[in-house]
């Protein structure tokens, strides 16, 4: 298997994020994360770890607002002439309730229109990581639709929470869905999302699309992060009516009632019949991570990977959350295995 992946993600690593309460603790998608899959990658014998090529900005730019993306690209530039005294993360405190908000001409006022979160921290190398992780996207769906059964791009910072025009939950760019959208020209893609958190910024960026199926299966936000997206009932709108679907789950959720969840998603899949396939892996389902409320097992994350895989179609698989860095190496493996 193809495996994409770009040492520009260790330039993205804070110094720190904000969890609720106002509780500053280690940044928790952090280089370990790539180093211990890439331990595990190595120590098969079906990997194959390649740099990925470099796509430009126009395809970022068919998912993500330009206005976003030039915010991204000068941010850092700018937050180091302003006048605050701590400048070792740029993060706002001020953030835009999405109710027709003005966008504003300042730095801060900028970063909390485009900013979902705390989370969403802008360092130094937090532009030039978010590219090479979007490439790596792009460069595993150019080997799907040049003949590879599969393709992992092994993404850093994960993107599933960015939306089309801001940050949110680690994420800048959204790799999975700038891959689905690139394959999209080519046929019909499908999106399915099984990180434990709902791809609320993939929602966002196809829910008026027909030619872009989406699916999500994750923590009900009810009770889980990103709280305001994800609900049974957000089904798509306009031309995109239908072609969205949220498979919310409840805290405990153990093998069992995700893989019924999961059978449900590929029946609905199988229906819009697409000709590429895009998944976004989040192993943070597994049953020990620290974001979590699931509790999926490794054999869980094998068998979920073992029946996508039975699809037999032209997949991309691409990086997002996992935070219990010890089990991570092997819980990617797991899920892989099948697709080689």
């Amino acid at each position: 298997m193809k495996v994409y992946y770009s040492e520009a993600h260790r330039k993205h690593e804070p110094p720190f994020e904000v969890f609720d309460g106002g509780l500053r603790t280690p940044y928790m998608e952090n280089p370990d994360r790539m180093d211990r899959i890439l331990k595990a990658l190595r120590e098969t014998d079906w990997a194959e770890v390649i740099e990925p090529q470099d796509f430009g900005l126009d395809p970022i730019y068919m998912v993500h607002d330009q206005d976003y993306v030039d915010f991204l690209a000068s941010a850092w530039s700018e937050w180091l002439v302003s006048e605050a005294e701590d400048k070792s993360t740029l993060l706002p405190a001020t953030f835009a309730l999405r109710r027709h908000p003005q966008r504003p001409t300042s730095l801060l006022g900028r970063a909390g229109y485009h900013m979902m979160d705390l989370s969403a921290c802008i360092v130094e190398g937090t532009y030039a990581a978010a590219l090479a992780s979007a490439n790596c996207a792009l460069s595993a769906a150019e080997a799907v639709s040049n003949g590879e059964r599969s393709a992992f791009a092994l993404c850093r910072p994960p993107g599933h929470h960015a939306g089309k025009d801001y940050a949110g939950g680690y994420c800048f760019i959204n790799n999975a869905s700038v891959a689905a959208n690139w394959l999209s020209v080519k046929g019909k893609a499908a999106l399915l999302d099984i990180d434990y958190h709902c791809g609320n910024g993939t929602q966002d960026i196809f829910y008026d699309r027909a030619d872009v199926l989406t699916i999500s299966i994750h923590a009900d936000p009810h009770f889980e992060y990103p709280y305001y997206a994800g609900y049974a009932d957000e089904v798509g709108s306009g031309s995109g009516l239908g072609f969205h679907k949220n498979f919310p789950l409840e805290k405990g959720t153990a093998d069992t009632h995700y893989l019924a969840a999961l059978g449900q998603a590929l029946s609905h899949l199988l229906e819009f019949a697409p000709e590429h396939l895009v998944i976004s892996a989040g192993m943070d389902i597994y049953a020990n991570d620290p974001l979590g409320k699931i509790a999926v097992t490794t054999e869980g994350i094998r068998e979920i990977g073992k029946q996508i895989s039975a699809l037999k179609l032209p997949t991309v698989i691409v990086m997002e959350g996992g935070y219990n860095n010890q089990a991570l190496g092997r819980n990617i493996i797991e899920f892989l295995s099948p697709f080689t």
